[in-house]
């Protein structure tokens, strides 16, 4: 069963600076390759939430990098970690 994904404020924000940056400098092409990149692995995230490292175990953070310069943080709601 795919769990369901549900951004921050914050994350949302960030997300959109880095696609703003990436069509700035670096265009159109790369920004849209990025951001199937980050929607292809939310796609598997949903499916195996337990892809990521551990960060912080107390509160359940849990990093993935997506590129060298981008890790995405997240946590597990709804299940037993």
């Amino acid at each position: 069963m795919a769990l369901k994904i549900y951004w921050t404020k914050r994350a949302d924000k960030k997300f959109d600076k880095i696609i703003d940056y990436l069509t700035r400098e670096w265009g159109e092409n790369v920004a849209k390759a990025f951001t199937i990149k980050v929607y292809d692995f939310l796609d598997i995230l949903s499916e195996f939430p337990e892809i990521g490292t551990i960060e912080n175990k107390e509160k359940g953070i849990r990093e993935f990098v997506i590129i060298r310069q981008v890790n995405v943080f997240y946590r597990i709601s709804g299940i037993s970690n």
